[in-house]
């Protein structure tokens, strides 16, 4: 691949600090940078709304009125599970945009997949992407970060009560 000067038009979509606006912007991707008390509701909300697949299945293997540690042990799990892969989601989503606003140079497609090339960003604008990581990113990428380890703690504790019983 080549490799382009500044003066190359990259599509307005794909400039690292338009894909951080289109990020922040979004519905799902928006609900990592909302405060704290309205972020554990939504991440609690998704766990209980996750119940509706896993409380059918840990019922399945663990009838709650014969077995209802059992049941309750695995049904959270369960749900943890689906949360855990649509946090993974968000983490994703937030570091992609985070290493292309660092990078000094990023790659772009003019037309399509076939023909991608690479467009180093102008000092200003490669300034301003790392304000924006620094001060708006970062926080949201640690929060993540924090939550996933909270959450393989909580899988710990999930996968001790199951050794346990």
């Amino acid at each position: 691949m080549e490799r382009r000067t500044p003066s190359v038009a990259i599509p307005p979509e794909q400039r690292p600090f338009n894909e951080y606006q289109q990020l922040r912007s979004s519905y799902f991707f928006r609900w990592a940078t909302v405060e704290p008390r309205v972020y554990l509701g939504t991440i609690l909300a998704v766990w209980a709304v996750a119940w509706i697949v896993s409380g059918p299945v840990a019922a399945w293997s663990f009838p709650p009125g014969r077995m209802p540690w059992q049941f309750l042990v695995g049904g959270a799990g369960g749900a943890a599970i689906i949360l855990g892969l649509v946090l993974l989601r968000l983490y994703l989503g937030w570091s992609y945009v985070h290493t292309r606003l660092l990078s000094a140079s990023v790659h772009y497609e003019e037309t399509g997949w076939y023909d991608g090339s690479f467009w180093t960003k102008p000092a200003e604008d490669l300034a301003k992407d790392r304000l924006v990581v620094e001060y708006q990113v970062s926080p949201v990428m640690r929060r993540l970060r924090r939550t996933l380890a909270a959450l393989a703690l909580f899988y710990a504790i999930e996968a001790l009560l199951c050794w346990l019983m």
